[in-house]
């Protein structure tokens, strides 16, 4: 517990730099992150599957690289040659690469460095430098929740086969503390007099809709720490990875996180253009 809570010491404040300054930190700081969550991810899978690490690295790259350009506006068409690219290389590699091979290639690109760069993209919005917090106070506050209330509280099962510490006590316990600090965060927001009735109406609403997003959020970060224990239980790993001592691997220690940035940008995204909390 030493040795997690003094990697979480260090890890914090560089975490903080980088989405404060945004830019360019946190766009090198996004790509070292996915590359990192990639390569743990394909070394987790390569017993059974063999993904095509090298195209997936690259792709991650040239994706990453075009977020803040206007070649983001063809993204869609990136991912689709991707995707082409990688069946033609399986053509010419059919002994070796199989389907299975090129779908876990692009699956590990989608999962990662996608969901990774929505951080970046969310920092990107009018008033990206108030609501990029909200992933990271989603993921944790839900974490934490889930941790005290079910060891306290809990007394049934969440998922006995796939994470068996987790109850539906503490499941419940990480989404109010995920509301609850939310709102705070809303409220704190609204303190200062920030003027952000571009997105919300009024301080009242901004309050509502961060207890809202938090909810959402941490049911979503849930999913995204089941998911990463589904993944290294198929696999039979422990950890993805030892870059974070007391944690293991970029994947173990941002696994809620990758989801709830995904839902907080689509959620964000709807609210900039169809104002539906005005």
């Amino acid at each position: 517990m030493l040795v997690r809570i003094i990697s979480s010491l260090v890890l914090f404040p560089i975490l903080f730099a980088l989405v404060y300054y945004g830019g360019l930190p946190l766009k090198i700081g996004t790509m070292f992150v996915s590359i990192v969550g990639m390569y743990e991810f394909y070394k987790a899978i390569c017993k059974k599957i063999m993904p095509i690490h090298y195209l997936g690295v690259i792709f991650a790259l040239i994706y990453l690289l075009v977020l803040d350009t206007v070649f983001f506006q063809i993204s869609d068409l990136i991912v689709g040659i991707f995707l082409l690219l990688s069946l033609i290389f399986m053509v010419f590699n059919y002994k070796n690469i199989s389907i299975f091979d090129v779908a876990l290639t692009f699956f590990g690109v989608c999962y990662i460095p996608l969901m990774f760069s929505t951080i970046y993209l969310i920092r990107g919005f009018e008033y990206g430098n108030y609501t990029v917090w909200l992933p990271f106070i989603c993921a944790w506050a839900c974490d934490t929740g889930a941790y005290f209330i079910g060891i306290t509280l809990g007394k049934h099962k969440l998922t006995p086969e796939l994470s068996p510490k987790k109850t539906i006590e503490g499941a419940i316990g990480g989404v109010v503390f995920s509301a609850v600090f939310c709102g705070i965060y809303g409220i704190f927001i609204a303190s200062r007099e920030v003027e952000i009735e571009h997105i919300f109406n009024n301080n009242t609403v901004t309050i509502i809709s961060f207890v809202l997003l938090g909810i959402i959020g941490a049911i979503f970060a849930q999913f995204g720490d089941l998911t990463a224990s589904a993944t290294k239980r198929r696999f039979n790993i422990k950890d993805y990875g030892k870059l974070i001592p007391g944690h293991g691997g970029i994947l173990d220690r941002f696994d809620s996180v990758i989801f709830t940035a995904g839902i907080c940008y689509v959620l964000l995204k709807i609210i900039e253009i169809y104002n539906v909390f005005v």
